[in-house]
């Protein structure tokens, strides 16, 4: 039992250490510039320990994420759940219109971040805006062209020629094809 909690301890640490430059890393990325920091709370056990997040975006002084704006504070957490994922990526992740409380610039370098974890994760996106859309492989909506009745749309880009490709009528059928790529073509 004390081995396997000391084995623990060692993994979580070794974790934590690699957690943290990756997020130095991105908070930078987002931020373009600043700095950030994950400090352990310290306890007997590192394993109960809470965590303290700092964040400095650039032209600011250094704050508890508490003291951030609402934009900063989104910045800041997609720039942990991004280290994270650096350490061990998830094959799927959901996110619910995280950046709505992005101005243009920030929508940017999130998007261009984005870019770089869609090989190894699949993301879906809930959004209203325009520029997080275009960054999209492929988009599906829900619209309502007479009142009552619903239509979902899909519509997939292909970036290497800057037009859109033909899309299964619903949603179902989208999701049929990026499962069976040979549906897809056929």
């Amino acid at each position: 039992m004390i081995c396997s909690n000391q084995t623990s301890q060692q993994q979580f640490s070794v974790t934590f250490e690699q957690i943290k430059k990756n997020f130095v890393y991105t908070f930078q990325t987002l931020f373009g510039g600043g700095v950030a920091n994950l400090e352990l709370i310290q306890t007997d056990d590192v394993l109960e320990s809470g965590i303290e997040i700092t964040a400095q975006p650039p032209g600011t002084k250094l704050k508890s994420i508490t003291l951030l704006s609402g934009g900063q504070k989104t910045l800041t957490a997609v720039a942990l759940l991004f280290a994270l994922y650096m350490v061990k990526p998830s094959p799927f992740c959901l996110l619910d219109e995280l950046d709505a409380p992005l101005d243009e610039s920030n929508i940017g370098r999130f998007t261009d971040l984005l870019k770089k974890f869609v090989h190894e994760s699949q993301f879906i996106i809930i959004t209203h805006n325009k520029r997080t859309v275009s960054a999209a492989q492929a988009i599906y909506g829900v619209t309502m062209e007479e009142r009552g009745v619903s239509k979902t749309v899909s519509m997939k880009f292909n970036h290497l020629i800057g037009d859109t490709e033909s899309a299964p009528q619903n949603i179902a059928e989208a999701v049929r094809g990026a499962k069976n790529p040979q549906a897809a073509s056929a």
